[in-house]
């Protein structure tokens, strides 16, 4: 799922007929996973995460998802090139944090680019997302917020 950074700010500030349904807003909180799954809760969190000025995290992963549906053998290098430069290398300018050990494994699997040339990285990533960051959304303003505007909104629908 490509994440449009625009679009979700947009979606978050839009008139409450963008808005996710209380029920959806409250699966968030069942796992990391159904947030992932939820194109609302996704703008939701990557705001959150834009906001706490780490939002490298969730576009590493995306790229990272894309990158490894790319059917052409011949993209896989130039694409891999990319978001090594973008993430992972010493001037990297969204530079995600992973340890030493990760990155140079990552830098290896760069010389034979293959679609899991990143997952160990990525799954860094991912487990920094879903141990750190998804607590911190769910205790956050934002998400408590959304979810006070929901149950309003619903409680109106419901007159």
């Amino acid at each position: 799922m490509y994440i449009n950074l625009d679009f979700c700010l947009y979606l978050i500030n839009a008139s409450s007929i963008f808005r996710p349904t209380l029920e959806e807003c409250l699966k968030w909180k069942e796992s990391f996973e159904k947030l992932l799954s939820s194109k609302y809760g996704l703008c939701a969190f990557t705001a959150f995460l834009v906001s706490e000025f780490s939002e490298e995290n969730i576009a590493f992963y995306f790229a990272c998802e894309e990158y490894k549906n790319t059917k052409s053998p011949a993209k896989l290098s130039a694409k891999a090139q990319k978001i090594y430069d973008e993430f992972i290398g010493s001037d990297a300018p969204r530079e995600i944090n992973i340890d030493h050990e990760t990155r140079d494994i990552t830098k290896a699997n760069m010389l034979v680019p293959s679609p899991s040339c990143f997952d160990m990285a990525q799954h860094k990533i991912y487990m920094l997302m879903a141990k750190d960051c998804y607590p911190r959304f769910l205790r956050s303003p934002a998400y408590g917020d959304l979810v006070l505007k929901t149950r309003l909104s619903n409680n109106r629908n419901k007159q």
